[in-house]
């Protein structure tokens, strides 16, 4: 399944609330014995027309080494309303860690993505968004001339966020899936070029608000390495079980700089503590672990797997030949060589950090933007309204 598949199914019901702590309904058995319960389902129905619902309109594009995105949404309560999106594969940094340098192919792919989002964007006229790139524009020595273009040929200003701010997003994305008994999670999010962890702390109090989430992070760690950069250096298509293990250590060599990497560990070992995971990696794990026929956000995002989920759902990956992941649903030729790279580098954090579940999550920067840009709001809009009752009050 492409990219452009997973939204057309992630988007057939925009009007509903993107950010929830989700209800699955019927999975409870899959999550295991220590898992709870889903929590009961929060999202408002669907309004027979949300043009016409008030309020203003928010937009989060976020342009990867692998995926271009965007989501388009109205605040909603204490979360927001899906309007809109696009996602694509671009490949945007497909030969980058060799080169050094964005391909004029990759660029063309990515420039018609970006029209796209660009037609979105006019159609819907936010009145507020963050349009990122992150670790393809990063790196490449064209990466910033290449944006320049983007500007003056399409009118959207790109942002490159650097490696904390992107940790951050993704946290404030998936906030809602940690689970309110949890001492701490350890969350990452496994990109094309580039793989943030980050590890969040509540000992000493929790934040209340999602937006605040990012406060409790007490490390984080960008690795240099990601599904595409992978594949590159030790190919995606023919993984023999040699070649994994390769992958594994690879990525195993990068954790040890972790800041904190064994004070997580007796954090795992004394308190409750879980994963928490955001990429295609982990929800084509997921989508393989329910035996989709075809990929479903609202079935996947939210998920409890158990670690002999996780084991067992990779040993029939492993065993799966090329031509079955390009057919198989949940998979897609697009993602069919770029899997088990980035199952390498999900299996390294499960070894160096072996909790007992993960939840997987269909959400991440594009939300923590969107959270975020609202959050800011929000906030100057109840400063604003204490002032004037200050002023009026004398």
């Amino acid at each position: 399944m492409t990219d452009s598949d997973r939204s057309a199914a992630g988007l057939s019901s925009l009007d509903e609330p993107a950010i929830r702590a989700p209800s699955v309904p019927g999975l409870a058995g899959r999550a295991g014995g220590n898992a709870p319960m889903p929590a009961a389902d929060k999202r408002t129905p669907a309004a027979p027309n949300p043009r016409k619902h008030r309020g203003p309109i928010y937009a989060a594009l976020d342009l990867g080494t692998n995926n271009c995105r965007l989501l388009i949404a109205r605040p909603h309560d204490h979360g927001f309303r899906v309007l809109d999106g696009f996602t694509r594969i671009v490949r945007l940094g497909e030969g980058v860690s060799v080169t050094g340098r964005l391909s004029d192919a990759a660029m063309e792919r990515t420039m018609e993505a970006l029209r796209q989002c660009r037609n979105k964007l006019r159609e819907h006229q936010p009145a507020r968004m963050r349009l990122i790139a992150t670790e393809a524009c990063r790196a490449a020595e064209n990466g910033p001339a290449f944006l320049a273009r983007v500007k003056d040929e399409l009118g959207l200003e790109l942002e490159i966020v650097d490696r904390r701010t992107e940790a951050e997003l993704a946290v404030t994305g998936c906030a809602d899936l940690i689970e309110g008994a949890a001492a701490g999670a350890l969350m990452f999010d496994i990109g094309g070029g580039s793989s943030e962890l980050a590890w969040l702390d509540f000992r000493g109090g929790r934040p209340r608000a999602q937006g605040r989430m990012s406060a409790s992070i007490r490390s984080w760690q960008s690795l240099p390495v990601g599904v595409v950069s992978i594949a590159e250096k030790f190919g995606g298509v023919d993984v023999t079980p040699d070649v994994f293990e390769a992958m594994v250590l690879h990525v195993s060599e990068h954790l040890r700089q972790f800041r904190g990497r064994e004070k997580l560990r007796q954090m795992i070992a004394t308190h409750p503590v879980h994963l928490i995971g955001t990429s295609g990696t982990v929800t084509t794990l997921a989508g393989l672990h329910l035996g989709l026929e075809r990929y479903e956000r609202q079935k996947v995002d939210g998920l409890w797997m158990k670690r002999s989920d996780v084991d067992d759902t990779l040993k029939v990956l492993l065993s799966m030949p090329f031509d079955r992941r390009v057919s198989h649903p949940c998979i897609g030729r697009d993602r069919a060589d770029l899997v088990l790279p980035g199952c390498a580098i999900f299996e390294a954090i499960r070894r160096e950090w072996p909790t007992e579940r993960v939840r997987v999550a269909d959400r991440g920067l594009r939300e923590g933007i969107l959270i975020s840009l609202m959050d800011a709001d929000r906030t100057q809009s109840r400063a604003s309204r204490y002032v004037r009752r200050n002023g009026n009050g004398g």
